[in-house]
């Protein structure tokens, strides 16, 4: 009998988790856009910008949206960190690519980090939304720029969405994280995870 309410309790809980990367280099925002997600989408405070100290590892965090679960992991971006991405690329049905586009000379190295995520086999067919972030700032320049500068190439086969935002008063987060549900939900990448995972059944 436990075995089956078990597995009635894992059919409906661990249907709706979805598996959300953030990558990009150091210093780009990405644990402020964690903590700004945990406070606009939970009861848990996040923590003050001027707190956050650069993440060695991983933070996890755990919002929910609707019917959906998400579980973001949010991934060191130093260089001698970044050879850890790809452990985490096999179970993620979404990438976030956060880039300061307030620090236009770190650029090229935000686009070679980036084309070098996407050549991964492992992650074929996972939604892309990249954040031009910390537009509070006066000197940051627009997703469009970005866009521009970046001109990946290997966009045109993925879903993908560039949205300028600030980690640090919320601009464009709840936008983004709606987009980033919606394609989830609809991706083949999510049908292929869930299946994997052994979870079928409407809605799975």
């Amino acid at each position: 009998m436990f075995s089956l309410f078990y597995g009635l309790w894992k059919y409906m809980f661990s249907k709706t988790e979805l598996h959300v990367l953030i990558l990009g280099i150091d210093k780009a925002g990405k644990t402020t856009l964690l903590e700004k997600l945990k406070s606009v989408y939970s009861n848990l405070e996040g923590l003050p910008p001027d707190r956050i100290v650069p993440t060695v590892g991983l933070n996890i965090g755990r919002i929910e949206v609707e019917n959906s679960k998400l579980l973001f992991w949010d991934l060191g971006g130093q260089p001698g960190l970044r050879s850890i991405w790809e452990k985490y690329y096999d179970e993620a049905h979404a990438l976030i690519y956060v880039i300061d586009a307030a620090c236009p000379s770190r650029f090229e190295d935000a686009k070679s980090e980036l084309e070098k995520v996407l050549r991964h086999d492992e992650l074929q067919g996972a939604p892309l939304l990249i954040l031009a972030n910390k537009q509070d700032l006066p000197d940051s320049v627009s997703a469009d720029e970005v866009d521009r500068y970046l001109d990946l190439k290997k966009l045109d086969e993925r879903v993908y969405m560039f949205e300028a935002v600030s980690a640090y008063d919320g601009m464009g987060i709840k936008e983004s994280v709606e987009w980033l549900l919606e394609v989830m939900e609809r991706s083949k990448r999510t049908e292929m995870l869930r299946a994997r995972a052994g979870v079928t059944g409407p809605g799975a």
